[in-house]
């Protein structure tokens, strides 16, 4: 893993799996004994357009209908 000239680096997948790391999760990092540990300190903050559409789609939905819900009329 590479840090870029900004400092940034990618959580790997299965590392935000674990974590319940979405886009817009608040981390922070924590230091013990000269490790560092991310920590998750709050839900991700949803805003924007789809926000009123989060937790609303289900199995019984096709991708069609998730997509034509998304869709700006």
């Amino acid at each position: 893993m590479q840090v870029t000239t900004k400092g940034q680096v990618t959580i790997p997948r299965d590392v935000r799996e674990a974590l319940g790391i979405s886009p817009e999760t608040e981390i922070d990092f924590a230091e013990d004994g000269g490790r560092f540990y991310i920590v998750k300190t709050g839900a991700p903050n949803v805003t924007g357009k789809f926000r009123k559409f989060r937790g609303i789609a289900s199995a019984r939905m096709s991708t069609d209908e998730i997509m034509n819900l998304t869709r700006e009329s």
